[in-house]
Protein backbone atom coordinates (compact mmCIF):
# COMPACT_ATOMS: atom_id res chain seq x y z
CA UNK A 1 0.00 0.00 0.00
CA UNK A 2 2.95 2.43 1.08
CA UNK A 3 4.58 1.60 -2.48
CA UNK A 4 1.26 1.96 -4.10
CA UNK A 5 0.68 5.45 -2.79
CA UNK A 6 3.88 6.71 -4.17
CA UNK A 7 3.43 5.58 -7.66
CA UNK A 8 -0.53 5.66 -8.66
CA UNK A 9 -2.75 8.98 -8.74
CA UNK A 10 -4.89 9.32 -5.63
CA UNK A 11 -7.94 8.83 -7.92
CA UNK A 12 -6.67 5.84 -9.50
CA UNK A 13 -5.88 4.01 -6.01
CA UNK A 14 -9.31 5.08 -5.06
CA UNK A 15 -10.46 2.94 -7.83
CA UNK A 16 -8.39 -0.24 -7.45
CA UNK A 17 -9.65 0.28 -3.36
CA UNK A 18 -13.15 0.48 -4.47
CA UNK A 19 -12.58 -2.53 -7.01
CA UNK A 20 -11.14 -4.55 -4.17
CA UNK A 21 -14.04 -3.37 -1.59
CA UNK A 22 -13.03 -2.40 1.62
CA UNK A 23 -12.88 -6.02 2.94
CA UNK A 24 -10.03 -7.23 0.56
CA UNK A 25 -7.92 -4.12 2.06
CA UNK A 26 -8.00 -5.14 5.85
CA UNK A 27 -4.74 -6.66 6.66
CA UNK A 28 -6.59 -7.01 9.98
CA UNK A 29 -9.34 -7.27 11.89
CA UNK A 30 -10.64 -3.71 13.33
CA UNK A 31 -9.29 -2.86 16.45
CA UNK A 32 -11.41 -4.23 19.27
CA UNK A 33 -11.63 -1.89 22.50
CA UNK A 34 -8.57 -2.45 24.01
CA UNK A 35 -6.84 -1.70 20.87
CA UNK A 36 -8.68 1.26 20.18
CA UNK A 37 -7.59 2.78 23.50
CA UNK A 38 -4.19 1.81 23.31
CA UNK A 39 -4.07 3.53 20.09
CA UNK A 40 -5.00 7.27 22.18
CA UNK A 41 -2.98 5.96 25.28
CA UNK A 42 -0.15 8.60 24.67
CA UNK A 43 -1.24 12.26 24.05
CA UNK A 44 0.30 13.88 21.07
CA UNK A 45 3.36 16.62 21.56
CA UNK A 46 1.67 20.19 21.46
CA UNK A 47 2.68 22.09 18.42
CA UNK A 48 5.29 24.97 19.03
CA UNK A 49 3.28 27.05 17.11
CA UNK A 50 0.88 27.99 14.91
CA UNK A 51 0.37 25.35 12.06
CA UNK A 52 -1.86 25.77 8.64
CA UNK A 53 -4.95 24.02 8.82
CA UNK A 54 -6.95 22.49 5.69
CA UNK A 55 -10.93 21.53 5.89
CA UNK A 56 -12.51 19.10 4.08
CA UNK A 57 -15.96 19.02 3.92
CA UNK A 58 -19.50 20.65 4.02
CA UNK A 59 -21.60 23.17 5.63
CA UNK A 60 -21.05 21.95 8.76
CA UNK A 61 -17.63 23.14 8.48
CA UNK A 62 -18.72 26.35 6.00
CA UNK A 63 -16.71 29.57 5.58
CA UNK A 64 -17.02 31.56 9.11
CA UNK A 65 -16.11 28.89 11.42
CA UNK A 66 -12.99 28.23 9.68
CA UNK A 67 -12.21 32.04 9.45
CA UNK A 68 -13.19 32.42 13.05
CA UNK A 69 -10.29 30.14 13.75
CA UNK A 70 -7.91 31.47 11.63
CA UNK A 71 -7.95 34.60 14.18
CA UNK A 72 -8.04 32.96 17.31
CA UNK A 73 -5.20 31.04 16.35
CA UNK A 74 -3.48 33.06 14.14
CA UNK A 75 -2.90 30.51 11.25
CA UNK A 76 -3.42 30.26 7.31
CA UNK A 77 -6.19 28.09 5.97
CA UNK A 78 -8.11 26.61 3.23
CA UNK A 79 -10.83 24.52 2.42
CA UNK A 80 -12.79 21.85 0.13
CA UNK A 81 -16.67 22.10 0.80
CA UNK A 82 -19.97 21.08 -0.74
CA UNK A 83 -23.62 20.51 -0.23
CA UNK A 84 -23.86 17.79 2.29
CA UNK A 85 -20.72 16.14 0.41
CA UNK A 86 -19.06 13.04 1.73
CA UNK A 87 -15.28 11.88 1.25
CA UNK A 88 -16.51 9.82 -1.55
CA UNK A 89 -17.75 12.75 -3.45
CA UNK A 90 -14.40 14.81 -2.74
CA UNK A 91 -12.42 12.29 -4.06
CA UNK A 92 -14.03 12.59 -7.20
CA UNK A 93 -14.80 15.02 -10.44
CA UNK A 94 -15.37 18.57 -8.53
CA UNK A 95 -18.74 18.39 -11.36
CA UNK A 96 -20.05 15.80 -8.96
CA UNK A 97 -19.52 17.33 -5.83
CA UNK A 98 -22.89 18.85 -4.59
CA UNK A 99 -22.84 22.95 -4.88
CA UNK A 100 -19.11 22.83 -5.34
CA UNK A 101 -19.65 26.17 -7.28
CA UNK A 102 -21.78 27.43 -4.65
CA UNK A 103 -19.71 26.74 -1.52
CA UNK A 104 -16.28 27.74 -2.96
CA UNK A 105 -16.88 30.92 -4.14
CA UNK A 106 -14.97 32.23 -1.54
CA UNK A 107 -10.93 33.27 -1.24
CA UNK A 108 -10.28 30.59 1.12
CA UNK A 109 -10.76 28.12 -1.41
CA UNK A 110 -8.02 25.50 -2.63
CA UNK A 111 -8.68 22.32 -4.32
CA UNK A 112 -7.83 19.12 -2.25
CA UNK A 113 -5.69 17.75 -5.33
CA UNK A 114 -3.38 20.64 -4.73
CA UNK A 115 -3.80 21.87 -1.30
CA UNK A 116 -2.59 18.21 0.07
CA UNK A 117 0.18 17.32 -2.20
CA UNK A 118 1.62 20.94 -1.44
CA UNK A 119 2.65 19.91 1.79
CA UNK A 120 1.53 23.43 3.26
CA UNK A 121 -0.56 22.22 5.65
CA UNK A 122 0.32 20.81 9.40
CA UNK A 123 -2.96 19.89 10.14
CA UNK A 124 -5.60 18.52 8.00
CA UNK A 125 -9.50 18.21 8.89
CA UNK A 126 -11.93 15.78 7.73
CA UNK A 127 -15.40 15.58 7.94
CA UNK A 128 -18.04 13.25 6.79
CA UNK A 129 -21.56 13.91 5.76
CA UNK A 130 -24.66 13.61 7.38
CA UNK A 131 -26.59 11.54 7.62
CA UNK A 132 -23.70 9.45 8.85
CA UNK A 133 -25.50 6.01 8.73
CA UNK A 134 -26.78 6.98 5.01
CA UNK A 135 -22.58 7.90 4.34
CA UNK A 136 -21.75 4.52 6.06
CA UNK A 137 -24.08 2.63 4.29
CA UNK A 138 -23.62 4.30 0.71
CA UNK A 139 -20.33 6.50 0.68
CA UNK A 140 -17.58 3.33 1.81
CA UNK A 141 -16.67 6.07 4.50
CA UNK A 142 -14.20 3.93 5.88
CA UNK A 143 -12.18 3.33 3.41
CA UNK A 144 -12.20 7.00 1.93
CA UNK A 145 -11.73 8.59 5.39
CA UNK A 146 -7.95 5.77 5.70
CA UNK A 147 -7.20 7.22 1.65
CA UNK A 148 -7.68 10.85 2.73
CA UNK A 149 -5.53 10.18 5.65
CA UNK A 150 -2.74 8.68 3.27
CA UNK A 151 -2.93 11.40 1.07
CA UNK A 152 -2.49 14.08 3.83
CA UNK A 153 0.38 12.40 4.91
CA UNK A 154 1.63 11.47 1.77
CA UNK A 155 1.73 15.85 1.02
CA UNK A 156 3.27 16.39 4.35
CA UNK A 157 4.33 13.11 6.48
CA UNK A 158 4.41 15.34 9.61
CA UNK A 159 0.83 16.64 8.80
CA UNK A 160 -1.65 15.67 11.75
CA UNK A 161 -5.01 14.22 10.78
CA UNK A 162 -8.24 14.62 12.35
CA UNK A 163 -11.97 13.67 12.01
CA UNK A 164 -14.81 16.13 12.50
CA UNK A 165 -17.62 14.61 14.35
CA UNK A 166 -20.44 16.73 13.70
CA UNK A 167 -23.95 16.37 14.50
CA UNK A 168 -27.90 15.35 13.26
CA UNK A 169 -31.10 17.37 12.51
CA UNK A 170 -32.41 19.07 15.63
CA UNK A 171 -35.63 17.40 14.48
CA UNK A 172 -33.85 13.76 14.49
CA UNK A 173 -36.95 11.16 15.16
CA UNK A 174 -34.28 9.68 17.33
CA UNK A 175 -33.42 12.88 19.59
CA UNK A 176 -30.94 15.09 19.08
CA UNK A 177 -29.20 14.67 22.22
CA UNK A 178 -29.74 10.96 22.07
CA UNK A 179 -27.91 10.52 18.52
CA UNK A 180 -24.96 12.30 20.05
CA UNK A 181 -24.42 10.29 22.87
CA UNK A 182 -24.65 6.88 20.93
CA UNK A 183 -23.41 7.83 17.51
CA UNK A 184 -19.92 8.92 18.64
CA UNK A 185 -19.27 5.34 19.44
CA UNK A 186 -21.27 3.56 17.18
CA UNK A 187 -20.54 5.47 13.77
CA UNK A 188 -17.89 7.93 14.15
CA UNK A 189 -15.66 5.42 16.09
CA UNK A 190 -17.19 1.95 15.20
CA UNK A 191 -17.96 2.68 11.38
CA UNK A 192 -15.24 5.24 10.46
CA UNK A 193 -12.20 4.80 12.91
CA UNK A 194 -12.15 1.55 13.93
CA UNK A 195 -12.55 0.23 10.17
CA UNK A 196 -10.16 2.61 8.91
CA UNK A 197 -7.56 1.55 11.05
CA UNK A 198 -8.06 -1.82 9.79
CA UNK A 199 -6.25 -0.82 6.69
CA UNK A 200 -3.35 -1.19 5.34
CA UNK A 201 -1.02 1.70 6.43
CA UNK A 202 -3.52 4.51 7.71
CA UNK A 203 -1.84 6.86 9.79
CA UNK A 204 -2.92 8.13 13.04
CA UNK A 205 -6.13 10.06 12.84
CA UNK A 206 -7.73 12.44 16.08
CA UNK A 207 -10.68 13.37 16.51
CA UNK A 208 -12.32 17.21 16.76
CA UNK A 209 -15.69 16.30 19.23
CA UNK A 210 -17.72 18.94 17.77
CA UNK A 211 -20.90 17.09 18.41
CA UNK A 212 -19.44 16.37 21.62
CA UNK A 213 -19.10 19.85 22.80
CA UNK A 214 -22.09 20.84 21.47
CA UNK A 215 -24.14 18.37 23.24
CA UNK A 216 -22.64 19.36 26.93
CA UNK A 217 -22.96 22.73 25.99
CA UNK A 218 -26.57 22.50 25.29
CA UNK A 219 -27.66 20.36 28.66
CA UNK A 220 -25.30 22.92 30.42
CA UNK A 221 -27.26 25.89 28.78
CA UNK A 222 -31.07 23.62 29.38
CA UNK A 223 -29.93 23.59 32.78
CA UNK A 224 -29.28 27.16 33.30
CA UNK A 225 -25.86 27.45 33.28
CA UNK A 226 -25.07 29.59 30.67
CA UNK A 227 -25.58 33.14 31.02
CA UNK A 228 -27.98 34.69 28.09
CA UNK A 229 -28.16 31.08 26.62
CA UNK A 230 -30.62 28.87 27.52
CA UNK A 231 -31.80 26.91 24.47
CA UNK A 232 -30.66 24.83 21.83
CA UNK A 233 -31.87 26.88 18.94
CA UNK A 234 -29.63 29.40 20.26
CA UNK A 235 -26.80 28.07 18.82
CA UNK A 236 -28.50 27.67 15.24
CA UNK A 237 -29.75 29.64 11.94
CA UNK A 238 -32.28 30.71 10.77
CA UNK A 239 -33.76 30.55 7.69
CA UNK A 240 -34.56 33.93 5.56
CA UNK A 241 -38.61 33.25 6.32
CA UNK A 242 -37.71 33.56 9.54
CA UNK A 243 -38.03 29.91 10.48
CA UNK A 244 -35.46 27.62 12.75
CA UNK A 245 -32.62 26.11 10.55
CA UNK A 246 -32.30 22.71 12.14
CA UNK A 247 -28.90 21.58 11.47
CA UNK A 248 -26.45 24.71 10.68
CA UNK A 249 -24.63 26.77 13.07
CA UNK A 250 -25.40 30.54 13.28
CA UNK A 251 -22.31 33.03 14.75
CA UNK A 252 -22.69 31.48 18.23
CA UNK A 253 -22.56 28.09 17.44
CA UNK A 254 -19.67 28.67 14.88
CA UNK A 255 -17.77 30.08 17.35
CA UNK A 256 -18.02 27.29 19.74
CA UNK A 257 -17.21 24.84 17.21
CA UNK A 258 -13.95 26.91 16.20
CA UNK A 259 -12.50 27.02 20.48
CA UNK A 260 -12.89 23.24 20.18
CA UNK A 261 -10.63 23.22 17.07
CA UNK A 262 -8.79 26.09 18.27
CA UNK A 263 -7.97 23.22 21.43
CA UNK A 264 -7.49 19.83 19.55
CA UNK A 265 -4.99 21.62 17.30
CA UNK A 266 -3.38 23.88 18.98
CA UNK A 267 -3.46 21.75 22.63
CA UNK A 268 -4.12 25.61 24.25
CA UNK A 269 -7.11 25.81 26.46
CA UNK A 270 -9.28 28.67 24.90
CA UNK A 271 -9.74 30.57 28.06
CA UNK A 272 -9.72 34.43 27.81
CA UNK A 273 -9.92 34.15 24.12
CA UNK A 274 -11.11 36.97 22.35
CA UNK A 275 -15.12 36.45 21.50
CA UNK A 276 -15.94 39.24 19.27
CA UNK A 277 -14.52 38.01 15.55
CA UNK A 278 -15.53 38.18 11.92
CA UNK A 279 -17.61 36.39 9.34
CA UNK A 280 -15.52 35.04 6.10
CA UNK A 281 -16.76 38.08 4.51
CA UNK A 282 -15.27 40.62 7.04
CA UNK A 283 -18.49 41.73 8.71
CA UNK A 284 -18.38 41.13 12.61
CA UNK A 285 -19.83 38.30 13.61
CA UNK A 286 -22.40 38.30 16.55
CA UNK A 287 -20.81 37.75 19.39
CA UNK A 288 -22.17 35.35 22.69
CA UNK A 289 -23.31 37.07 25.72
CA UNK A 290 -20.23 37.87 27.48
CA UNK A 291 -21.17 36.16 30.79
CA UNK A 292 -21.17 32.65 28.85
CA UNK A 293 -17.79 33.18 27.35
CA UNK A 294 -15.63 31.98 29.72
CA UNK A 295 -18.66 28.95 30.69
CA UNK A 296 -18.26 27.90 26.91
CA UNK A 297 -14.79 27.70 27.05
CA UNK A 298 -13.71 26.20 29.86
CA UNK A 299 -17.16 23.59 28.83
CA UNK A 300 -14.54 23.19 25.57
CA UNK A 301 -11.62 22.69 27.20
CA UNK A 302 -13.45 20.18 29.68
CA UNK A 303 -14.86 18.14 26.57
CA UNK A 304 -11.42 18.26 24.76
CA UNK A 305 -9.20 17.24 27.52
CA UNK A 306 -11.77 14.37 28.65
CA UNK A 307 -11.38 12.63 25.47
CA UNK A 308 -8.49 11.01 24.48
CA UNK A 309 -9.22 10.55 20.96
CA UNK A 310 -8.40 14.26 20.73
CA UNK A 311 -4.58 13.62 21.62
CA UNK A 312 -4.90 16.48 24.08
CA UNK A 313 -3.01 15.46 27.29
CA UNK A 314 -5.90 15.41 30.16
CA UNK A 315 -5.89 18.73 32.44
Amino acid sequence: MRLLRRILPFGLLAALAGAFGLARLMVAPAPDDTEFAARYAQPLTPPAGPVAVYHLGHSLVGRDMPAMLAQLAGHDHASQLGWGASLKQHAGPVAEIPGFAQENAHSAYRGADQALASGDYGAVVLTEMVEIRDAVRYHDSARHLALWANRAQAGNPAARVYLYETWHRLDDRDGWLNRLDADLARHWEGDLLRPAFALADTPPIHVIPGGQVMARLVRAMEAGQVPGLTRREDLFARNADGSGDPIHLNDIGAYVIALTHYAVISHRSPDGLPHRLLRADGMAAQAPPDAAVPVIQQLVWQVVTGYPATGVAPS
